[in-house]
């Protein structure tokens, strides 16, 4: 099976520091993989890098077979309707409803009737169970279904790939758990591959089929969930053996 997200010798810095050095990581279709290590590790770094949020000073990423890092943006563009971006704070902006959230990127990538978006925009809070959340603001929502509304509007152009910076943080155990389920859930649905960046131990035992484990900017493990579980490296052992 090919890799659906294949980086190669990545290095990226800030000024003069690097956070990514020389690192190589494969994805596979419909899998979930976990990107985990200690904190300014370098996590964030490379998820930004994979959906070009950031430049990287060498290095490839080739997503869905093709090379992106310098694709012209137009061309990116038609690779970025096929992915989805859970942000650790949701991001959804304060002055529109859920809804009116959700068909943002309906409203920008396609061009779909108005009757047509509500429909899908009522069919993506169905999905994340907040059939009623529709005509609320952001503001109007606990922290667990502000999580589900980022990830209605994620969802909205049934990506091929779903992104997501911490989606349990912040959250009490039980909605934390509830949302784990509904990631499992939606990967069925619509076939899904999923990178997670987390380092929370007890959604990693719940959703994770691989982990990729970076340190001080190196790639140090990647594998299954139970071989990570069972490696010899000391780091790897202390987070899972607290």
């Amino acid at each position: 099976m090919n890799p659906i997200i294949q980086v190669r010798n990545l290095t990226a810095q800030y000024d003069e520091e690097i956070v990514l050095d020389d690192l190589s990581i494969d994805v596979y279709p419909n899998e979930i993989a976990i990107i985990l290590g200690k904190s300014g590790c370098g996590k964030t770094t490379l998820l930004k890098n994979i959906i070009r949020l950031y430049q990287p000073s060498s290095g490839t990423i080739e997503i869905l077979g093709q090379d992106v890092t310098w694709m012209e943006e137009i061309e990116f563009n038609k690779i970025l309707r096929k992915i989805g971006v859970l942000f650790q704070n949701g991001a959804l902006l304060n002055s529109l409803t859920v809804a009116d959230n959700i068909a943002i990127p309906l409203e920008q990538h396609t061009d779909l009737p108005p009757s047509l978006i509500r429909r899908l925009v009522r069919e993506k809070l169905h999905l994340v169970e907040l059939d009623n959340a529709g005509s609320l603001l952001p503001s109007q929502l606990s922290g667990g279904m502000r999580k589900r509304a980022a990830l209605a509007r994620a969802i909205a152009l049934d990506p091929l790939i779903l992104f997501g910076d911490e989606p349990t943080a912040g959250l009490d155990p039980v909605t934390a758990a509830a949302l784990d389920q509904l990631l499992l859930k939606l990967r069925r649905l619509l076939n899904m591959t999923l990178v997670i960046v987390t380092h929370e131990l007890t959604s990693i035992q719940r959703i994770a089929d691989r982990i990729i484990f970076l340190d001080r900017g190196k790639v140090i493990f990647q594998g299954t969930l139970d071989a990570a579980k069972q490696s010899s490296i000391s780091t790897i052992q202390r987070f899972f053996n607290p």
